[in-house]
């Protein structure tokens, strides 16, 4: 893992980025002490769309019991 100061990230902030996008974690420095990472994000799963269909009913829609409302409340 490579500690890169903070004036040579921002000059060569899109090569960091490539580096990082094949993999590699990079160390932001300032004053020679670490204080930021570069990491790869993982993969978003694709949300797909009616995977809830049918699990709300009517009772979802009826109105709080009251003890509960006062949970909410306090």
């Amino acid at each position: 893992m490579e500690i890169v100061n903070v004036h040579e990230a921002k000059t060569h902030f899109s090569k960091l980025l490539a580096r990082v996008h094949a993999g590699e974690e990079i160390i932001i420095g300032k004053a020679g002490k670490p204080c930021a990472r570069l990491v790869p994000l993982t993969p978003v799963k694709e949300r797909v769309p009616g995977i809830a269909k049918g699990s709300v009913t009517d009772a979802f829609f009826e109105p709080l019991p009251e003890n509960e409302l006062k949970a909410w409340e306090s």
